[in-house]
């Protein structure tokens, strides 16, 4: 977990229609200074992605996301995903993660479910959907109550608020996916990716200075 993460503080999160799209995302984000990405497993291409991904490039960390069911897991890992993102938190689910034995972030939104994933002994969690659900205020209370537990709030984030994220304790890392419009995949912009990326990157290391 500390290995893949360390040193990071924004993860692009990406949701890919066509497996061709796969590779020239992920070198536009890794050479725009964001090398950890997370790939939903929405789409009929995301296994192909993270696959093609993973051999193509191989120093980037794929990880995928929106697992919702544990044969969902054993698709992750056959496509060679590094890391397991889920939007919530199930006996079936947990499980499947830890018996895969890949750093695992499980998706949380209550106090309660913090504390089942401290009980498996999860340090490092999801919060999802944050700005649904109260945002940094939310993060904020939690820290003096939840101490060593560190969370990656995704879900309404744009480039403003990762930036009241990172300034949280308890915050080492945020996710989003609006330096990846949706409109700039499909067209092939790259270059407009790259530029979005680019003041990504900087949030992190402006508020890691």
């Amino acid at each position: 977990m500390h290995a893949i993460f360390r040193g990071v503080s924004v993860i692009p999160v990406l949701t890919i229609d066509r497996e061709r799209d796969a590779v020239p995302l992920a070198r536009a984000l890794f050479e725009s200074g964001l090398p950890v990405i997370e790939v939903t497993m929405r789409t009929a291409a995301a296994g192909a992605a993270v696959a093609a991904i993973r051999r193509e490039l191989a120093q980037v960390v794929v990880g995928a996301g929106t697992l919702l069911r544990a044969a969902d897991v054993a698709t992750a890992v056959q496509a060679g995903a590094g890391f397991l993102v889920s939007p919530g938190l199930t006996p079936e689910l947990a499980a499947a993660a830890l018996a895969a034995e890949l750093p695992y972030l499980p998706g949380v939104a209550t106090p309660s479910e913090v504390m089942a994933a401290r009980a498996l002994g999860l340090c490092v969690m999801k919060f999802f959907p944050a700005e649904a659900l109260g945002g940094a205020a939310w993060l904020r209370a939690l820290a003096p109550v939840f101490p060593g537990v560190a969370f990656c709030p995704t879900g309404g984030i744009d480039e403003t608020r990762a930036a009241e994220y990172l300034t949280l304790a308890n915050v080492p890392m945020v996710g989003g996916s609006w330096m990846v419009p949706r409109d700039a995949v499909a067209a092939g912009d790259w270059r407009r990716i790259r530029r979005l990326a680019e003041r990504a990157a900087a949030i992190g290391r402006r508020e890691a200075a």
